[in-house]
């Protein structure tokens, strides 16, 4: 294995992301619900189709310093805050950030302020065109999208979280225009209802994901300087493998490694995050894992679940030089989403990353 890594970081340009990436040092990172509380109910959220907002977060500001200062004490250095809707407790991000490296997800109608929050990494949520947005996310009344695009214009922090349905993979070039028209870069994610049922139509994740990869790798060939995600991680998320493995909950690497439901799964061999926990809304129990209580985590196609996966696999993608490229870039681009490496020097690299991870089907796509 030290022989085929030391052989491929004779190339300068991986040599260079290696070097930067081991510059951070290890995250041992957790999951935040910083309030149970959203302004929205989009369709088919999994915070409130699972009942998550149930444990409910406390008022008592001691209650959220003791917080801090016990996952401090346990050596946590990254937390990435979701909810609920963060934005409404602008207070408690500003405390995560002061003492962790941080990331935000958030819905984009209320602005987080850029002052004191200056190198705060934030993902701004949207699900389609402006109708579209409307109808998942405003409940056919708020214009969310167009909130948020003014909220957050030529705000260097802030970049797209694009959450793709399969019926809905025909409005993503516009969307993903007025996103870079905006002033800020892309990110996908891709939808899947977490009722039993599902919504069915064109929220119905069984259709599969392949017209939506397609549409994402045109925007790569199109804007290869603002997307924050390459054609290999495209694959892997949109279609569930990695190599020889199938992604569902007995590879997944994001468990509440002191929630007991997970004890089992630890001892099958496959690889997790030994620090990593899925806090609530209380700032004291775990879930089983991000997005889920009870879902099926086979209709699980979080992008950051999967960065995961990838992350902590280097083993499988030294067989070749093209694997281990293929790992490094998407190693570096959660490290260069996150701000835990310079962001403007990373950001120029982009172009050179898609080019060096171009699947040969995603060019072909994109000339069609």
């Amino acid at each position: 294995m030290a022989g085929s890594l030391k052989t491929y970081l004779q190339d300068p340009f991986l040599d260079r992301l290696w070097r930067e990436i081991r510059q951070v040092g290890p995250l041992r990172s957790v999951s935040l619900d910083i309030t149970h509380v959203c302004n929205l109910r989009c369709v088919g959220c999994y915070y409130f189709e699972e009942g998550m907002d149930s444990h409910q977060s406390p008022k008592d500001e001691a209650v959220f310093d003791d917080f801090i200062q016990r996952e401090k004490a346990r050596g946590t250095n990254f937390v990435t805050i979701v909810g609920g809707e963060p934005s409404l407790v602008l207070h408690r991000i500003k405390k995560i950030y002061d003492n962790f490296h941080t990331s935000v997800a958030t819905n984009g109608i209320r602005k987080i302020p850029f002052k004191g929050l200056e190198n705060l990494p934030i993902g701004v949520s949207v699900w389609g065109d402006h109708q579209t947005d409307k109808t998942l996310r405003g409940g056919d009344k708020v214009n969310v999208f167009q909130k948020a695009l003014k909220n957050y214009r030529d705000d260097p922090r802030a970049f797209w979280y694009y959450t793709v349905a399969p019926g809905y993979a025909h409005e993503l070039e516009h969307v993903v225009e007025r996103c870079i028209e905006n002033g800020n870069n892309v990110l996908f994610n891709y939808y899947s209802y977490s009722g039993e049922k599902g919504q069915g139509g064109a929220l119905d994740f069984q259709q599969g994901f392949d017209n939506v990869r397609r549409a994402i790798d045109k925007m790569i060939e199109r804007y290869p300087e603002r997307i924050l995600m390459t054609s290999y991680f495209n694959k892997v998320i949109s279609t569930g493998r990695l190599f020889d493995e199938k992604w569902g909950y007995e590879v997944c690497t994001n468990l509440s490694t002191n929630n007991e439901i997970n004890f089992e799964r630890f001892q099958n061999g496959k690889p997790y995050n030994p620090h990593f926990r899925a806090y609530n809304a209380d700032f004291s129990s775990t879930r089983r894992c991000c997005t889920g209580i009870f879902k099926d985590c086979d209709s699980c196609f979080d992008t950051w679940e999967h960065f995961s996966w990838v992350m902590i696999n280097l083993k499988k993608h030294l067989a070749t030089k093209q694997d281990f490229t293929n790992w490094l870039t998407t190693m570096y681009l959660f490290y260069l989403i996150s701000r835990l490496v310079d962001v403007e020097a990373g950001l120029s690299l982009l172009p050179e990353i898609h080019r060096r991870v171009r699947q040969p089907e995603a060019v072909l796509d994109a000339l069609s």
